[in-house]
């Protein structure tokens, strides 16, 4: 790690999480560690397509965000970014808590691989998915939240 121990780079990183602008709609909780992110969700109607259950936006958001934070939890330097990202929706759900558990599975110099599964509140698998994650131009003292910045821009 550059200036930070790992755990307060985890801890930075959850900082940051929680100043992005779009955390506000969903409040999601998270933990980070080494190679690994989780969140949970409490779901609501706002979540809710029209015929009543969770709309995929919820899904692929919080199966990108652990595989990403899994990713940058790596990265101590630069913001990561994602280059791409498969999402599956295997299982509707319309109420309770839900869960993404991210891992990278290989990293190199210039790439991240990240697997992702989402749980409903009674562990059953409702979604997974993967991705391949970048370091980005931007440092991540720079971002909103990780090292006390108050504001974008």
């Amino acid at each position: 790690m550059s200036e930070k121990s790992a755990p307060e780079h985890y801890s930075a990183l959850v900082s940051m999480y929680k100043a992005a602008p779009v955390n506000a709609f969903y409040r999601p909780e998270m933990v980070v560690s080494e190679g690994k992110a989780e969140i949970e969700i409490e779901i609501s109607e706002k979540h809710f397509h029209s015929a009543g259950a969770v709309h995929g936006s919820v899904y692929f958001k919080m199966l990108d965000d652990a595989a990403f934070f899994a990713a940058n939890s790596l990265e101590s330097e630069y913001f990561v970014l994602t280059t791409s990202f498969t999402t599956y929706l295997t299982r509707p759900v319309s109420s309770g808590k839900l869960k993404s558990v991210g891992k990278v599975v290989n990293s190199n110099r210039s790439q991240f691989i990240a697997e992702s599964v989402v749980y409903d509140e009674q562990g059953r698998e409702i979604g997974r998915g993967n991705g391949v994650f970048m370091r980005g131009k931007m440092r991540l003292v720079d971002a909103l939240g990780y090292a006390g910045k108050t504001s974008l821009g």
